[in-house]
């Protein structure tokens, strides 16, 4: 059986409490034999990252610069996280959230950023994945107030996990 790719999507700057859900994320993911993609930056995705490499799975982060000089000027000079078994190097700035999502059976999403947002988005848009939201996250609602259906919510890291490897085993 294929590995399952699941991209955990959150902000580079983030709490000590969403660094905690997110390493928790890799870790279960990780020993699900899961293939994480993630930004390959700071906050949440080298929290994902730690915790995927403490459990021996295998992370890759799609970067937003060129990698020239190991530092990337497109994502506000975030360094790519040490944590990463291979890294991709785009220089596509944030349009590289198509690739994460495109790549992805399933996107977990820790936290909250404008960054976050579009790939939330863009994995909705694109259907036929489960999108998960933990611990709150994104929540969208239209006019009236009514959550915008596409956007599953977890409460725990093992609940969301759960939930992008339905049916995976």
């Amino acid at each position: 059986m294929v590995a399952l790719h699941v991209a955990v999507c959150g902000p580079r700057e983030c709490t000590d409490a969403e660094a905690a859900l997110a390493r928790r994320v890799g870790e279960l993911l990780a020993a699900r034999q899961a293939v994480v993609i993630c930004g390959g930056g700071g906050g949440v995705m080298a929290a994902v990252a730690a915790g995927v490499r403490a459990r021996d799975g295998l992370v890759i982060g799609i970067r937003p610069g060129d990698g020239s000089d190991g530092a990337d000027g497109a994502d506000g000079g975030d360094e790519a996280s040490p944590d990463l078994s291979a890294t991709i190097v785009t220089n596509m700035g944030e349009a590289r959230n198509a690739i994460i999502v495109q790549s992805a059976d399933a996107v977990i999403s820790v936290g909250g950023s404008w960054g976050t947002l579009s790939e939330v988005a863009l994995a909705v848009r694109r259907g036929g994945i489960p999108v998960i939201a933990l611990g709150g996250g994104w929540r969208v609602v239209d006019a009236d107030g009514v959550a915008v259906p596409g956007i599953d919510q977890a409460d725990t890291p093992e609940e969301a996990v759960g939930k992008a490897m339905a049916g995976r085993g």
